[in-house]
């Protein structure tokens, strides 16, 4: 108790400020004033999305929001990271700060002012932006830099600054709602053509007509200035006020029809790759109008086609004295227009002519309206791709999982690896340097790759995140976040139900690998060991169970305050933050690694509240695979003796709670040389086979 309390005492006086799990939230009001230096006014949090607007005097400076209010995401902690976001009227992100987090992975090792640097990368990104963690800026996303022993917590804020970015930029209409299906462009089927007449072509809609009455237009003007300029009588109320037919004359089975063979020739061969042309033949008001003349632009048409506007000029303009089709009738007006590449038009998409309608109010003013025509392009004259449907964003977790899944086949598979050795223990035991160099590499793999390479050592804190998840609103998401410590508990729960807490503690773990492994080479170059006498260390055990309790009943009361004295496990300071951190955790972890010369896994032994929680579950276990004979304990202590972390009593019975399954009892159990048991049977065996007994013979 003694050594357990100096820990404790230790821990508390020196870890610095800003690893006390402390993050009081802050006033986004000065934080505003702060971004927006020139600021004048900042008006109230409101609307269905709540934004802060900032003005100076009149003018809009920009945008502030909290991503709680928008996109509450949790982070490792289980809560979310909140933050404050400025954006200017463009969509461009001009700050963001950390309002308040609860994420003790930061507050254990990291400083917080490597996460105001993270965040501050922000300024200057725009909110279309495809922004992700770690990597390169490439395949439409920009990279921002990760922080490392963080990865999760950064990621869950990316994903709530964009989110709740892209919300508040469509609230206040900086960017549009899109959708995410793409249509390829359809291409004209140039090769099709099929002899038609005017009345066919009508018919079938490859050419439509708009056509207004001047009681139309009348109700058009009800209520303007110009309701009674112009007005029809009402026996001219049906009269015709325009009729126009409009067409795509680029597609053959249309234009060839329309024009003649040589006249279409003629018109193709002016257009460049991408360009179409619009017929036009029209009667009653002019479609033309004057503005051509005077400034060269048709004023009085449009096309229109999604969010596009196309309008023509002179030299767009082609005029058409006569008709080659058959029962055409007759009009004033003729025109084909031509629809420039860079207007991006789909020849296969529908499209609508707009006709403008003026009328003069006084010598310069005037009022006018418009009415649009629908052209719906038949499917038998253009070839149209399938569209293109993205897959769906991942989610948070889909997207972490994706982005690791190299780790994960790997870890997964160096399960399997473990599985089978488990299950085939008998055979590999019986060849001791197979077994023991295969144990020797797999330990080095955890060390290497779980361990520093991915972080993935388990700590007493997930144990009680997971208790406080099961009382409060339980969710996956939280556990799933990250997927090397989700797998790496998926395996430690499902050894721990077959065979208890052994194969976790005494393969999965990093820094019991670590511990092993150093003992190994102090034991191969000869450092004298030492080892407590069994009934003190019977009593040492107990400690590790103390220290167990006193987290889990500071836990109750603050997950943050049993992170914080969490710190009796060397976990984060060795493989998270890599010694990167004040010397009191390095040297505590160094002492820890260090006395392995001379003690084999002394704090997996005496000191680990992580193991005493995973040994609860030993009374559940369903297999016992360790095999035992009569003598083990009496008379034969030789496993006893040979057991490097002492588990086995001197009576021979194993105690599966502080076993950590080397097997090494077991290639004794089965080596005829080393066995006392079995070395006894051989001998009466050679002497059975040197000196058989003999047989009587009778007559």
């Amino acid at each position: 108790m003694g050594l357990f309390t100096a820990i404790l005492l230790l821990l508390a006086v020196s870890t610095p400020s800003y690893a006390l799990f402390v993050s009081p939230p802050k006033a986004p009001e000065p934080l505003i004033q702060e971004i927006f230096g020139d600021a004048t006014q900042i008006s109230e949090k409101q609307g269905e999305i709540p934004v802060w607007t900032i003005y100076e005097d009149q003018q809009v400076l920009g945008y502030a929001f909290e991503t709680n209010d928008i996109a509450r995401i949790p982070a490792y902690s289980g809560e979310p990271v909140n933050m404050l976001v400025a954006i200017d009227p463009q969509g461009q992100y001009l700050d963001a700060k950390v309002l308040e987090h609860h994420e003790p992975i930061i507050l254990a090792g990291i400083p917080e002012y490597k996460l105001w640097d993270f965040i501050s990368q922000y300024q200057g990104l725009h909110v279309q932006d495809r922004l992700k963690v770690g990597g390169n800026t490439n395949e439409g996303y920009v990279a921002v830099d990760g922080l490392s022993g963080a990865t999760v917590t950064v990621m869950v804020m990316n994903t709530a600054i964009t989110k709740a970015a892209t919300k508040v930029a469509q609230s206040l209409g900086i960017i549009k709602h899109t959708s995410d299906i793409i249509q390829p462009i359809s291409t004209v089927k140039s090769a099709l053509f099929a002899p038609a007449d005017w009345q066919q072509l009508t018919g079938d809609g490859s050419i439509r007509r708009l056509y207004l009455t001047r009681e139309t237009v009348d109700q058009a003007f009800v209520g303007t200035e110009a309701e009674h300029l112009d007005a029809a009588s009402p026996a001219q109320k049906q009269d015709s006020f325009a009729e126009i037919y409009y067409t795509l004359a680029d597609i053959p089975s249309i234009g060839k029809n329309l024009f003649g063979e040589a006249d279409y020739l003629w018109l193709m061969s002016t257009l460049k790759p991408g360009e179409h042309l619009v017929a036009l033949f029209g009667n009653g008001y002019s479609f033309k109008g004057s503005g051509y003349v005077r400034g060269g632009i048709f004023d009085r048409i449009q096309v229109h086609q999604n969010d596009n506007a196309i309008s023509f000029r002179d030299l767009d303009h082609n005029r058409i004295t006569d008709l080659y089709i058959q029962g055409a009738p007759h009009f004033q007006e003729m025109s084909v227009f031509r629809i420039s590449r860079q207007q991006a038009f789909d020849p296969g998409a529908n499209w609508q002519l707009e006709l403008l309608v003026r009328r003069q109010t006084g010598a310069v003013d005037s009022i006018f309206t418009s009415f649009k025509g629908d052209y719906q392009m038949l499917a038998k004259y253009v070839d149209t791709p399938a569209a293109i449907v993205p897959a769906p964003e991942l989610t948070l977790t889909q997207q972490i999982w994706h982005d690791k899944r190299p780790q994960v086949i790997v870890l997964t598979s160096l399960i399997l690896v473990l599985l089978l050795i488990l299950f085939f223990q008998d055979v590999l035991v019986r060849h001791p340097s197979f077994m023991h160099n295969l144990r020797h590499v797999f330990l080095a793999i955890t060390v290497v790759f779980i361990g520093w390479a991915w972080g993935g050592q388990l700590s007493v804190v997930n144990v009680f995140t997971f208790l406080h998840a099961l009382m409060k609103d339980f969710s996956w998401d939280l556990f799933l976040l990250d997927p090397v410590i989700f797998i790496l508990w998926c395996a430690a729960a499902v050894t721990m139900l077959l065979w208890g807490r052994a194969v976790y503690c005494g393969w999965l773990c990093p820094f019991g690998a670590l511990q092993e492994l150093v003992n190994t080479f102090a034991r191969y170059v000869k450092i004298p060991q030492f080892e407590l006498p069994y009934a003190v260390h019977e009593r040492l055990w107990a400690i590790k169970y103390l220290i167990l309790l006193v987290l889990f009943g500071i836990s109750l009361d603050s997950v943050a305050m049993a992170e914080q004295f969490a710190e009796v496990e060397p976990f984060k300071t060795t493989f998270l933050l890599k010694f990167d951190r004040e010397w009191p955790f390095i040297a505590w972890a160094l002492f820890l690694i260090l006395l392995n010369l001379f003690n084999r896994k002394t704090f997996c032994r005496y000191l680990c509240p992580l193991g005493a929680a995973l040994s609860v579950s030993n009374s559940v276990r369903l297999f016992n695979w360790l095999k035992r004979r009569p003598e083990c304990g009496s008379p034969c202590k030789t496993c006893a003796k040979e057991c490097e972390i002492q588990a086995i009593a001197p009576d021979g019975v194993i105690n599966m709670r502080e076993c950590h399954y080397c097997l090494d009892c077991q290639i004794t159990y089965f080596n005829d040389q080393k066995c006392p048991p079995l070395k006894k049977q051989a001998y009466k065996k050679n002497r059975y086979q040197e000196h058989p007994i003999p047989t009587r013979v009778t007559d």
